[in-house]
């Protein structure tokens, strides 16, 4: 799917409680270094919010500075819930159930089962927690993309302000991890993660010069499940496109489960630190 064309898009990744961290630390890292660039990258002209990451992109867009919400990630206080889940029991579970899929839609789908058969937390409690996240609960002006994907189709939905869907349940549906998360009903029909189909997305920026990824997972590292990031970055041509990755700080500080609140503090620093070191870069793809 495309988009149509913009100058500069920011594709924001999937990663759980301490990608949102991480991610809000990179940008804050690139202000560290650079605050101008750090102003022309949260103005892009185009977001696309994946999971983690389309709770990331509801923040930069909300006029909130990147202080405050940088700084949020460094208090105890937060209105996530703790949740106790073997992300690695988990992937194998949503493997097996991906195993023999016919194409995208239909690993979707089987996924989608999954998550529509799992127990998981109460759905209002959950949307409260979302919602927490969302310092604006309106739309901004400015393009921004949500994904999900629809658990009975399949299908990937790309929500925007124009879709007829709050925002809070955007980010709740595209956060909605299979098996761990209630699918979050859109129009009638529930959706689960936008990263049951990739991780970021990125495809949808196609048509954008500049594309900077926010991926929160060591270059190099497979995809857990969903498409390749080097197949769509591939599929960008010829736009220029720059990724940070996470480095090895950066996944120490996930530990081993990137869903749980504890993680953020750490997290928002480990990304503070490679949005730092990752400044030229970007300003070399920016401008």
């Amino acid at each position: 799917m495309t988009t149509p064309a913009a100058a500069t898009a920011l594709v924001l990744a999937g990663g759980g409680v301490a990608g949102i961290a991480w991610e809000l630390g990179v940008l804050r890292g690139l202000a560290d270094a650079d605050p101008a660039l750090a102003d022309r990258v949260l103005a892009a002209d185009l977001v696309v919010g994946t999971s983690a990451g389309s709770s990331v992109a509801a923040q930069v867009t909300s006029g909130v500075p990147l202080d405050e919400l940088y700084e949020a990630q460094l208090r105890p206080e937060t209105a996530e819930i703790e949740v106790d889940v073997d992300l690695p029991a988990l992937v194998e579970q949503i493997n097996a159930a991906m195993a023999g899929a016919e194409g995208p839609e239909d690993a979707g789908r089987r996924i989608g089962a999954l998550a529509l058969a799992a127990r998981t937390t109460d759905p209002a409690a959950r949307l409260a927690a979302i919602a927490a996240r969302v310092p604006v609960p309106t739309w901004p002006e400015r393009r921004l993309l949500v994904t999900a994907v629809d658990a009975r189709s399949g299908a990937l939905a790309v929500l925007t302000r124009d879709s007829g869907v709050a925002l809070v349940d955007a980010v709740a549906a595209s956060c909605a991890v299979p098996g761990v998360w209630p699918p979050v009903d859109l129009a009638g029909r529930p959706h689960v993660d936008g990263g049951v189909r990739s991780m970021a997305n990125s495809d949808l920026a196609a048509g954008a010069d500049r594309v900077l990824v926010l991926l929160p997972a060591l270059e190099g590292a497979p995809a857990l499940w969903g498409s390749s990031l080097d197949a769509e970055i591939a599929a960008l041509a010829p736009s220029a496109v720059h990724v940070v990755h996470a480095d090895q700080a950066s996944v120490d500080a996930f530990g081993t489960n990137a869903l749980s609140p504890a993680t953020r503090a750490a997290s928002a620093r480990a990304g503070r630190a490679v949005g730092a070191a990752q400044a030229a870069a970007v300003a070399a793809l920016w401008s």
